[in-house]
């Protein structure tokens, strides 16, 4: 199913994979941990819904998020389904660490009972190391009303060997990346059950901003690497379109 966020898989491609940061500084890295040294948990589900489910999951999902981002220990909780779709379903999560994530989603009992007879296959887990993590204030900056915003997904499945190389490269682009006026969030996660697995998050605040950056030269070196260091190629397979449903909150 098509929509008016519809942007081809081809541009996409040129542009989906730009997500990381310089150094952080004293404050954001306190703001990136716990007492005790705990890890933020990062943490990403897939869900495949029946048909005939779908609105009643999504309201569930919806209050989930709703619910998680008003509790003081939640960094980040938003829902999207897949542009191409929308009974793929997935909800991203950031917490202070793992206990805060367990105690919230043992006490969200309608989720739960929900799963058990809505899914066409069982959930799907991945959690994540954020490389170079956004802070809490970055991850909850939004678009403004009215800009179609652009949510895009990609997951890249390194040549073993290369991923320090892929890691480089983000590092050198992302801070001018970031800094763009178009860009509302990147970020590049590595997968915690494979190193040589990532996967990058990012938003931008129209098509217009999409446009800008595929004529920004720094990107090169990110495409470069794509083209010619992931297991599979074309790279543009592992692009996710998605659709924000949950929490919809613009400047």
């Amino acid at each position: 199913m098509k929509t008016k966020n519809s942007v081809s898989k081809g541009m996409l491609g040129v542009f989906t994979v730009l997500f990381m940061n310089g150094s952080l500084t004293t404050a954001q890295i306190a703001d990136q941990t716990t007492a005790g040294n705990q890890e933020i948990v990062a943490k990403m589900t897939r869900y495949e819904v029946k048909k005939e489910s779908q609105e009643k999951f999504q309201k569930v999902i919806a209050d989930y998020v709703k619910q998680s981002i008003s509790n003081s220990n939640n960094i980040m909780s938003e829902a999207y389904f897949e542009q191409e779709d929308h009974t793929i379903i997935w909800l991203f999560e950031r917490w202070k660490n793992r206990n805060e994530l367990d105690k919230f989603r043992n006490n969200s009992k309608q989720l739960a009972v929900l799963i058990k007879t809505v899914l066409v296959k069982p959930e799907k887990i991945i959690y994540v190391k954020d490389l170079e993590p956004l802070t809490k204030k970055q991850w909850r900056k939004t678009s403004k009303k009215g800009e179609e915003q652009l949510t895009i997904m990609l997951f890249v499945d390194a040549k073993k060997g290369t991923e320090n190389n892929f890691m480089e490269v983000y590092h050198k682009a992302m801070p001018e990346f970031r800094s763009e006026p178009g860009v509302v969030t990147y970020q590049l996660s590595q997968l915690k059950e494979d190193a040589s697995q990532f996967v990058t998050f990012e938003k931008f605040r129209n098509k217009e901003a999409f446009q800008y950056h595929l004529n920004f030269p720094p990107i090169q070196p990110v495409i470069d690497y794509l083209n010619t260091s992931i297991k599979k190629q074309p790279f543009q397979d592992g692009i996710h379109n998605l659709i924000e449903f949950a929490p919809l909150i613009r400047e």
